[in-house]
């Protein structure tokens, strides 16, 4: 069995050589073959050069990006390179601890397919990072259904095979834990240690909460509704079909009962309003109906995810 390490790099010169010894006797500790993969996000500080002598030792290798691209798409780079039946993400700022990969990994190899790790203790300013992480991590496993504490920890070990059938983009990779249990993946929390950063600046704002959230209501739509859009927009069309008539009908009691004519009836044109808005929730449906049914025809990709089989095999 083979390990696959994936660190995504975006300007960390100053703590990648500690960070590499670190990861290196982790991983050796593990006792399994194993490799690492270092994937530079378009640092402009040096860190390319740095990683570049570790790939020249054996198992090492890295990749450069052509410009930042995000750590979404650093990370699908580093995964579809990967060699290992298990792949390990881990950020490169000195902050995860590589000694916890062990237990992750014992972990996994107990039944589950997603180990994620929770920064229980978490080092970092309370009130630009770890109070708006907390509200965004109740938020997603609200939404999600999916009951972690910290979807935000990179440090996580995935089943490569499920993980390599996800696409990426957007901020997508802190989603994964739930895409995957979409899938029927089985997903697993553990404690990992946490440490305050020793050098160079955090890459993350608050801005990117706000992006977090946009990202959810497209991994929240593909959970429950990719199969059957229709389900989603064919309800709000019925929804507010059901509206516009009991407005029109309550204008035509008016009419009838109040002698209340239907062009003094604002609500009687909220109803119109409604009704066409109704239809083209309709159509939409249908129409993503038709695109789903063309994409899974073109790609042969089931929109299902076969856990065990058993028996037919040939004599």
């Amino acid at each position: 069995m083979i390990i696959s390490a994936v660190i995504p790099v975006f300007n960390e010169a100053e703590n990648l050589e500690a960070f590499e010894r670190e990861l290196s006797a982790a991983l050796a500790s593990s006792r399994q073959a194993h490799e690492i993969l270092w994937v530079d996000d378009g640092s402009t500080d040096g860190s390319f050069a740095r990683l570049k002598a570790f790939a020249a030792k054996p198992g090492q290798s890295a990749l450069r990006l052509a410009r930042n691209y995000g750590q979404t798409s650093a990370l699908a780079a580093g995964i579809a390179a990967a060699r290992g039946e298990w792949i390990v993400t881990l950020d490169a700022d000195g902050q995860n601890d590589p000694e916890d990969i062990p237990r992750l990994l014992a972990a996994a190899a107990g039944g589950a397919d997603v180990v994620s790790g929770w920064r229980r203790r978490r080092q970092d300013d309370f009130f630009t990072r770890v109070l708006p992480s907390r509200a965004a991590n109740a938020f997603i496993a609200w939404t999600t259904g999916v009951r972690l504490h910290d979807f935000g920890c990179t440090l996580k070990v995935y089943r490569a095979s499920l993980l390599k059938a996800v696409d990426l983009y957007g901020e997508m990779h802190r989603f994964l834990p739930a895409i995957l249990a979409y899938s029927g993946a089985v997903v697993t929390e553990l404690e990992v240690n946490h440490r305050p950063r020793t050098a160079g600046r955090s890459k993350y704002g608050l801005f990117r909460t706000f992006k977090v959230v946009l990202d959810l209501l497209t991994v929240k739509f593909m959970g429950d509704f990719i199969t059957k859009p229709i389900y989603l927009f064919g309800g709000l069309s019925l929804g507010l079909l059901a509206a516009a008539g009991l407005m029109a009908g309550y204008t035509l009691y008016n009419k009838l009962f109040n002698g209340i004519f239907v062009k003094d009836q604002p609500l009687f044109l909220l109803a119109i309003f409604f009704a066409l808005v109704a239809v083209q929730f309709a159509v939409l449906g249908l129409l993503a109906e038709v695109l789903i049914r063309t994409y899974h025809s073109s790609s042969r990709r089931p929109p299902y995810n076969v856990a065990e089989k058993a028996g037919g095999g040939a004599r």
